[in-house]
């Protein structure tokens, strides 16, 4: 009797546990700029309740991933939607989408889709709060690039932005990762490459517009480009974090940044930054 009564106090400490954890959703979203439904991944914090509003992080994948890899690599996400009570959601980008619209592919539209048509879906079927103060965005590589120029270019959408390992120069990398087949060729386009390319962007930028954090591994082979940008940032007097620690191009690096770009962005949330 005595064992029957220990078996069923843990089971119901389990089910207890298991009910407070961040929870993972799979939306189906539908864009009208592509015409097609497409997959995000979305973790609500331990204890999510429609009667309690959330601030929301975008979480953007690198070239040749999708919606799930952050959740699957990364499984700590969940921890860090718990401890910080905020929503993340993970798009699906494409292969090589490069979260741009692009001029030579209709079917790949993925600014509008996500800060238009995402930002809106989540709004309407998640308790968020629904205003850029709350609302923020980074990702890894690719999805660096997509978090700092999305962050840029639609700063009455996000009021935070971030980058990790972030490719936010294109134009060296004019003949790699699928880029041209979203912009063109840079031989016969390269206004367009020029455009894109996030250091191009910061004149969008006053002081203070936009919260901004950054980083990258010493031995990315993207690092030096981060490096100009910051300088670029300093030039104009834009506030930003910027910082370089040991590492490389891996999920080893990406897992540790987050949990730095987390707390930032809490911070943000909380109206927590310098003034």
């Amino acid at each position: 009797m005595k064992t029957t009564k220990i078996l069923i106090t843990l089971c119901l400490l389990m089910a207890w546990g298991v009910s407070k954890a961040a929870s993972v959703d799979t939306a189906l979203t539908y864009s009208a700029a592509m015409k097609r439904n497409i997959k995000a991944v979305v973790v609500k914090p331990e204890g999510y309740s429609k009667d309690q509003k959330y601030p929301s992080l975008y979480l953007l994948h690198g070239f040749s991933g999708d919606q799930t890899d952050w959740i699957k690599k990364v499984p700590a996400i969940q921890d860090l939607a718990d401890q910080y009570k905020v929503i993340i959601v993970c798009p699906y980008g494409a292969f090589a989408g490069w979260y741009v619209d692009s001029p030579e592919l209709k079917d790949f539209q993925y600014e509008t889709y996500i800060t238009n048509e995402l930002v809106a879906y989540i709004d309407k079927n998640y308790s968020t709060i629904k205003d850029r103060n709350s609302r923020a965005i980074t990702g890894l590589s690719m999805g660096g690039f997509g978090g700092l120029s999305l962050g840029i270019k639609h700063q009455d959408v996000f009021g935070a932005a971030g980058s990790m390992s972030g490719a936010v120069d294109l134009r060296p990398l004019s003949d790699a990762f699928g880029i041209e087949q979203v912009l063109g060729k840079y031989a016969k386009y390269p206004e367009r490459w020029e455009k894109a390319s996030v250091e191009n962007l910061i004149y969008l930028l006053k002081p203070k517009s936009l919260a901004i954090i950054f980083d990258c591994g010493n031995d990315d082979f993207l690092y030096r480009f981060n490096v100009i940008l910051h300088d670029k940032l300093l030039e104009r007097n834009i506030p930003h974090e910027f910082t370089v620690r040991p590492g490389s191009h891996t999920w080893e690096y990406w897992a540790n940044s987050i949990t730095y770009q987390m707390l930032f962005f809490s911070r943000f949330f909380k109206g927590q930054m310098p003034k």
